[in-house]
């Protein structure tokens, strides 16, 4: 029984691993490394510390990498940190392992591989979690093999005291007790549960659910909060236009037209993709294309807009996208149109939106702002069915983001969940330093608003004051668990 059940565990798992080899195998990248004077292809597994990459778009990077020459690289951080849209980085910067380039070249050199990256550090804490905890299933078969242990030896204590008093063979005895002992010992146990799970493992195959252990369908099966990822899990993991915002005598398809002509559609930019993607959906007979790019700027984190000279027949402008701050200071606007363009992006902001704006400069005249662009990682087509089927069995759900708290609140909102976000140094307890901080801030304040006269460092020393009477009433180290 012993070797069917582990053959049977052996086999499942040997399977799942294979299947998580073959996807690694898939994943296997080349980088273009400087050796012996020249640049050459090699595979990311040979990199040593102190190589010279080249990064290019489109590339994983396969290390820690410190940036040393170019202009810029748009770093895709979401499956490192989640963050919807990509970062910026510049020269003495660094790039983490496992990131993607969605824009820009740069040369690089390699600070710290395999084990040493920060994305195996992340993936390490998971492996030494998994080392350190037996999960529900195991402690409970723990706990079911120690209570036939422990009804055993009292049997068998029984057995020999009973047997000793009626002056027996002690001979019989022992061989009645090791009897009992091997009969009571649920040997064939490890075999069911075994057997049953990997049958669970094989309906979960056919849905395409790679299973690496077996233990983990009984714990997945027995949860009551689940914390699921944000981006790329609950949503798509590409940006989408939401409802675009048009200013004065301007439209939509004006808007838009503008916006595309600042943008190349080659570049593959993840925050110019979605703009022709609302083309296609929303005003398919735009006619883009039939204008021409005779110059084009591409963006980059200095300038923080893409700018295009633009010609057809007798037409010509500069088109320019960026970031609302950027053209607003290039516009020539009154005041009261500028508070009111910077209100809308700072509404837009509080809704978790990315907004870029558009504008035009024809001839000689200023900039013409057309309107702002809010663009969102929407939630995948499933997401929201998937979360009511769990809340169904029971299931609390949570949503762990690296983005801001109203990125997660709009997108929890789309998803149904409960509109509440936590920091994560409020669950790791270190929040208790910034109650007592918004209790210092709140008893000067009340202090001076009660005695207008009193100067600074007197409603200092009586925060002071407060605060330590505090501690000794009550106990803050509370507030730190």
């Amino acid at each position: 029984m012993l070797l069917v059940n582990a053959s049977l565990d052996f086999f499942q798992e040997h399977r799942a691993l294979n299947a998580l080899k073959a996807l690694k195998q898939q994943l296997a990248k080349d980088v273009i490394v400087l050796r012996n004077g020249r640049f050459r292809s090699v595979q990311s597994r040979e990199l040593v510390p102190g190589d010279i990459l080249r990064l290019r778009i489109g590339d994983i990077v396969p290390a820690d990498v410190q940036l040393l020459e170019g202009d810029y690289l748009l770093v895709d951080q979401s499956a490192l940190t989640g963050e919807s849209l990509p970062l910026s980085k510049q020269i003495n910067e660094v790039a983490y392992a496992n990131t993607i380039i969605r824009q820009g070249e740069m040369l690089a050199v390699v600070v710290n591989t395999g084990m040493q990256t920060n994305f195996s550090s992340v993936v390490s804490l998971v492996a030494k979690a998994q080392l350190e905890e037996r999960s529900h299933f195991q402690k409970m078969v723990i706990q079911i093999g120690n209570f036939l242990i422990m009804i055993t030896v009292v049997l068998v204590l029984i057995i020999i005291m009973v047997a000793l008093f009626r002056h027996e063979n002690f001979m019989e005895i022992i061989r009645f007790a090791l009897v009992l002992a091997v009969a009571a010992i649920p040997v064939a146990l490890p075999a069911v549960l075994s057997v049953t799970m990997a049958v669970g493992a094989l309906n979960l195959a056919r849905r395409k659910a790679i299973v690496s252990r077996l233990t983990a369908i009984e714990e997945l099966a027995g949860m009551d909060i689940f914390c699921s990822d944000k981006t790329g899990t609950l949503t798509r993991n590409e940006m989408s236009v939401a409802e675009p915002v048009v200013l004065n005598r301007y439209s939509e398809r004006e808007l838009f037209l503008v916006a595309a002509l600042a943008s190349r559609i080659e570049n593959q930019d993840p925050v110019e993709l979605p703009i022709f993607h609302y083309i296609d959906e929303h005003i398919p007979d735009l006619e883009w294309r039939t204008y021409r790019q005779t110059h084009f700027v591409p963006f980059d984190p200095v300038r923080k807009r893409t700018e295009a000279n633009i010609e057809k027949e007798d037409e010509r402008f500069t088109a320019i996208k960026g970031a609302p701050q950027v053209l607003l200071n290039m516009a020539e606007l009154p005041d009261n149109e500028a508070g009111d363009i910077s209100r809308m992006v700072d509404m837009l902001a509080a809704k978790g939106y990315r907004t870029i704006s558009v504008g035009r400069i024809r001839g000689d005249g200023p900039l013409e702002i057309l309107g702002l662009i809010p663009l969102f990682d929407p939630p995948r087509e499933d997401s929201r069915r998937v979360i009511d089927d769990m809340r169904s069995y029971g299931v609390r759900i949570k949503m762990v983001t690296g983005d801001n708290d109203a990125i997660a609140r709009q997108i929890g909102g789309l998803l149904g969940l409960e509109q509440r976000t936590l920091r994560s140094s409020q669950l790791s307890g270190s929040a208790g330093s910034e109650i007592m901080a918004l209790a210092s801030a709140l008893s000067g304040a009340i202090y001076r608003n009660l005695t207008p006269n009193i100067s600074r460092k007197d409603a200092e020393r009586f925060t002071e004051n407060v605060i330590k009477e505090v501690k000794e009433i009550f106990d803050t180290s509370l507030l730190d668990r």
